[in-house]
This record gives C-alpha cells, structure tokens and sequence, in this order.
C-alpha cells in the first residue's frame, strides 16, 4: 500500500484531504505543526481528527515561525482584521508552506513515500502567494533537486486536489468522504475552547462556503 504524508491543520481543508487520501488508498502519515499561531484549539482539532482517522502516525512539530512575527497569526502585537483589504492580507505568515512541505518532504524521505497531500486553495485563498499552483509546480521540482530519493529517480508528487475548488465544492467533497467538520477549526481567532470569532477572514470564508452548498454550518461561534 502506498504511504503518503498529510499536512493536517486542524482546519476544514486538512480535515478533506486527510479523508481523500485514505478514499484513494493511501497509507497516511499525518503532520501538523505548532509554529507559533495564535491559539492551540487547532492543534486539539488535528489531534482528533488524525486519532478518529486512524492514521499510521501522527507527528506535532514545534517551529518557532513567532520568533520573526510579520504575521497577525504569529505576532500578538498585529491585530486579526475583520474585514478584507487589498493585497496580501496580514494573516499571511512568511514562508509557512514552505518550511510545512520542506518537512513534510522529509518525512516522505524517510517513509520512502512518494506522496504529499497539502489543502491549498487557489479560489478561495485570501491571496497568499504559498497557496498557488505555481509555488507547487516549483517546489516538486525542488524536492526532485534537493533529496537523496529525488537524484536517485524518485519522483515526487504535491496532492492539491482542493486547489481549483470553492469552498462550498470542497464542504460538499468531504461530507461525501464522511467527514464531521463539527471537529474542525477554521478560525484565525478562535478561543481556547476552538469556538470561532465568527468575523475573521476565515471564517468568512468558511460560513459563506456552508451556506453556498446548502449545509448547515456546524462551527462553534463563540
């Protein structure tokens, strides 16, 4: 059976993709992160999730990415806006994608897994430049330059199959695979108990996707 490694949030998307790997027969490796965001109510969804899922393992890294701060996520001093602006919003944290894949690949390595599944979006992606098709494309080509699988013919694969749908396609992809988004957070703001500001960008997002696909939103506002 074939191995893959699931970047797993905690969010909506991972909550999704994490279900598609394991529809499509992939043996998953689940891995998330504590880099310094705001609120652990994510990681505590993650760990649900991965333990309902009954994944082969389940890895916490900690990464200091709040020691750079320049993000509303990691630096307490720059405030979660509750409407959009132009540009790439604050909530954008430098390099996250980046540095999530660059051990996400490691793993693979190690795995001798070939497959990486990460819940980018690029319809409903609040403009950040590390959710694009084209960051993807660069960094598989990466992974092939930079590991000892990739010189020795390994190719690589990034999955991003939520990549090119809305939010409300994505919702209606995962209810269909079982998920239970009641186990998710989405919110950039949420409180320690996971019950979402109900104001931020994601959660904008993320009502208007439920409302868009007929469903019941099952987020806890607080």
């Amino acid at each position: 059976m074939k191995k893959a490694v699931i970047l797993l949030s905690g969010g909506l998307d991972s909550a999704t993709i994490l279900a598609l790997a394991k529809q499509q027969g992939y043996v998953c490796h689940a891995l998330s992160f504590n880099y310094g965001q705001r609120n652990g109510a994510e990681l505590n969804a993650a760990r649900h999730i991965a333990e309902h899922a009954r994944v082969a393992a389940h890895k916490l890294v900690h990464i200091g990415l709040d020691s750079f701060g320049g993000s509303a996520l990691t630096d307490t001093n720059i405030a979660v806006p509750s409407q959009l602006a132009p540009g790439i919003p604050v909530t954008y944290v430098p390099a996250r994608n980046t540095v999530f894949l660059s051990f996400a690949l490691g793993w693979a390595e190690v795995l001798g897994a070939a497959d990486i599944f990460i819940g980018v979006n690029a319809v409903d992606y609040s403009g950040y430049p590390d959710c694009r098709p084209e960051f993807i494309r660069a960094f598989e080509n990466l992974a092939g330059l930079a590991t000892k699988a990739g010189v020795e013919g390994q190719d690589f694969k990034i999955h991003t199959p939520l990549i090119d749908l809305s939010k409300a396609d994505i919702i209606r992809l995962g209810l269909g695979l079982g998920v239970d988004y009641v186990h998710t957070v989405s919110c950039y703001a949420a409180d320690d108990r996971g019950r979402a500001c109900g104001v931020c960008d994601a959660c904008r997002l993320r009502k208007t996707g439920f409302e868009a696909a007929g469903v019941a939103d099952p987020t806890r506002y607080a």
